[in-house]
């Protein structure tokens, strides 16, 4: 994930709102002279232009903006397994006279090499010692709710205990007129390592999203703990889970698939930090993690690939597995040929673990994870944004992935990650991708000038993944302006879903719990625009999220042929653009710094579209799905023709996304100031003229017979 600004194409002007397949009439990149009072938007519901993708609408994810680890990922405790910082323990705090220390002679096992030792030799009954830990900018506490705690501990043979564990309402843990909404105690401990569990029950205990966790003792001794965690309830109670809150948010997008793991979180900065999956199955106790050096901070992989899969049979969606290629952020690549050998066999034991029999080595191997079943897979992305790679070697590393996986999974669809905006000496030549992935980050007047690109796409080359794209308007997440780009910029892709099979808005998720700290001083938050924020408690969708669910919850099988006269239009001036820089790594400093980049001439003026359309319609039930959007601040009447059609239902329905002001957003205390609202349409027929609000999007649902 890099903010991609793309070269701007004029040719787009032509024929604002056809589709392929259905002739439109030329327009120019400036209004007529005399245009019509109001815009005519024909549609010819008895004319395919092609078969909308089943699968358009999906999401991508990644460990960025503490999306798994204080986010998605169920686990509450920052830092379980000690391992964020090399000589302290980083998020754990010492109670009363306990004494924390690192100690690397003392580890549970190869992957948990470091344990927290806790020296709580000053301890009493007036003066219980101990540790904890206030998670990810808090601690949330909901009443009469179970909580599962478990840690791994041992002791210097002296100590039997006992420990107790709790939920403390104070944020930083420490004894100060705190309150226990939850404790439980353990006893008998040993010299030797051993897993101890408890279940914390909050009875009547109020609301809250600042506690913390806290083990204590009254008795003296010295003690190691690894592996500290805390789990609230999951979704479908999954014991190493996610979050419901956000689960049901992306549920009630109906996503078709999921791309993960990434992203720069694939990749790493260095090979040794990619995303090595072997790593991340099996019993958590047993993967050693790894630092998210793409994003700045520590991951426990307990997200990991199985979690994944996991995620995606809860939606029931299908994965895109992003396996990684032989190519780190920091410009290290695997040559191509021998050296890279070992990794292509690795995409295919990871296939094998996803797709593999029961009876395959790592088929066999998932099964002993807890899942004999083997996943649906029709989609592979070999690496993440390799245009940035300098040594040039991804035609030859792609073509040694895609030849090892089409010779033992023919039907397997094998997605480049240099898209189709990009050079074509940049592109793979020596074999055809089955896929391109495109990736766009741009502001919402880039989206209405681009809402057109796919129109005039070669249909005789590969088939489109648009596996990043945002309109950047808002932040931490989107405001409703972002959203009428979004929407403008997913006409043109549900227009062209005989192309564009498979898209995905990124960033997916936010933690919104510090923001004012920034990336560099560890806040919360690395990247805006965002779809959907949260902080410990509680989460909410943004504009963007509301016009991503209407979407992809509305729409026909069928590409119907459109016309249109008369689109509005306004004057836009493009910034000046400087070239990107080749190392994500050090982009956004250099951005910021105004250096390692080359000043370019103003670009021509443009003349951009206020609304765009689509319609697809339904071939079992008959409904017409048509979207406008309207980008002008003030209503805009439209005369909607409909031909083709035996019969058009006098009564619909229209679901409309608006509000007063385009900066208006959604938020942690306003979370529901911009959201869809549904109404009955009556008078329509093959010939109407409704009006549309200011900043909308609209779908309206018309029942039609061929």
């Amino acid at each position: 994930m890099q903010p991609s600004y793309h070269r701007i194409v004029l040719w787009l002007t032509l024929g604002w709102g056809a589709g392929p397949g259905f002739a439109a009439s030329a327009q120019t990149n400036t209004a007529p002279a005399d245009p019509p009072a109001t815009p005519v938007l024909e549609i010819n519901a008895g004319k395919v232009t092609g078969l909308a993708s089943p699968t358009l609408y999906g999401m991508m994810t990644e460990e960025i903006n503490y999306s798994y680890e204080g986010g998605l990922y169920g686990e509450l405790l920052r830092n379980r397994t000690f391992k964020a910082g090399a000589t302290n323990a980083l998020y754990w705090n010492p109670v009363g006279g306990g004494a924390l220390s690192l100690d690397y002679d003392q580890p549970l096992n190869a992957a948990l090499n470091v344990s927290l030792k806790l020296d709580a030799t000053s301890a009493t009954p007036d003066a219980p010692a101990g540790f904890a830990n206030a998670g990810y900018w808090g601690i949330p506490i909901r009443p009469n709710t179970l909580y599962r705690a478990s840690f791994y501990a041992r002791t210097d043979g002296k100590f039997a205990g006992p420990l107790t564990v709790a939920l403390v309402s104070a944020p930083d843990g420490l004894p100060h007129g705190e309150v226990r909404p939850a404790s439980a105690e353990v006893s008998q401990l040993t010299a030797e390592w051993k897993k101890y569990e408890v279940t914390l029950t909050t009875g009547d205990a109020p609301a809250s999203k600042n506690a913390s966790f806290r083990i204590t003792t009254d008795q003296p001794g010295t003690i190691w703990f690894s592996q500290v965690s805390l789990f609230p309830p999951t979704y479908d109670n999954r014991p190493n889970g996610n979050r419901p809150d956000l689960m049901e948010l992306m549920a009630d997008m109906n996503p078709q698939f999921l791309r993960f793991p990434g992203g720069n979180y694939l990749e790493g900065n260095e090979i040794a930090n990619r995303f090595d999956w072997k790593k991340t199955i099996g019993d958590t106790a047993e993967r050693p993690g790894h630092r998210n050096d793409g994003w700045g901070y520590w991951s426990t992989d307990g997200l990991g690939l199985l979690e994944f899969l996991e995620w995606c049979e809860d939606l029931r969606m299908q994965p895109v597995l992003a396996v990684y290629a032989g190519y780190s952020m920091h410009q290290r690549h695997v040559t191509p040929g021998d050296d890279l050998d070992p990794y292509v066999q690795d995409a295919l034991d990871e296939i094998e673990y996803v797709t593999g029999p029961t009876t395959s080595s790592w088929g066999a191997r998932r099964a002993k994870d807890g899942h004999p079943d083997p996943f649906p897979l029709n989609y592979v992305e070999i690496g993440n944004e390799d245009w940035f790679d300098q040594s040039n070697t991804y035609d030859a590393r792609f073509t040694q992935f895609f030849k090892a996986i089409k010779a033992q999974y023919p039907k397997l669809q094998c997605i480049s990650t240099i898209g189709s905006t990009e050079p074509k000496a940049k592109r793979v030549h020596t074999v055809q991708p089955d896929l391109l992935d495109d990736h766009f980050y741009r502001t919402q007047q880039e989206m209405r000038l681009h809402a057109h690109d796919y129109d005039s796409y070669d249909r005789h080359g590969p088939k489109i993944f648009v596996g990043e794209w945002a309109t950047r308007v808002g932040s931490p997440t989107p405001n409703l302006a972002g959203a009428l780009g979004d929407a403008a910029w997913m006409t043109g892709l549900e227009r062209n879903s005989d192309l564009v099979l498979i898209s995905s808005y990124a960033p997916l998720f936010v933690n919104v719990s510090d923001l004012a700290s920034g990336r560099t001083r560890g806040g919360s938050m690395q990247w805006p625009t965002d779809l959907i924020g949260y902080d410990a408690f509680t989460s909410y969708g943004s504009p963007a999220y509301y016009a991503q669910k209407m979407f992809s919850n509305n729409h026909g099988d069928q590409i119907l042929a459109t016309d249109s006269q008369g689109i509005p239009v306004e004057s836009w001036q493009p910034p000046v653009r400087r070239s990107r820089n080749p190392n994500p790594a050090t982009a956004t400093n250099n951005a910021a710094a105004g250096t390692n980049s080359t000043p370019a001439a103003l670009p021509p003026k443009q003349s951009l579209p206020t609304l765009f359309f689509d319609a697809t319609r339904d071939s079992h039930d008959g409904i017409l799905y048509l979207k406008i959007v309207n980008i002008r601040s003030h209503s805009q009447r439209v005369h909607v023709i409909i031909d083709g059609a035996k019969q058009v239902n006098h009564e619909g329905e229209i679901i409309t996304l608006t509000s007063a002001n385009p900066d208006d957003t959604n938020s942690i205390k306003n979370p529901q100031k911009v959201v869809p609202r549904t109404a009955l349409l009556n008078d329509l027929g093959r010939d109407f003229t409704p009006t549309l609000e200011p900043n909308s999007i609209n779908i309206l649902k018309i029942h039609t017979v061929l």
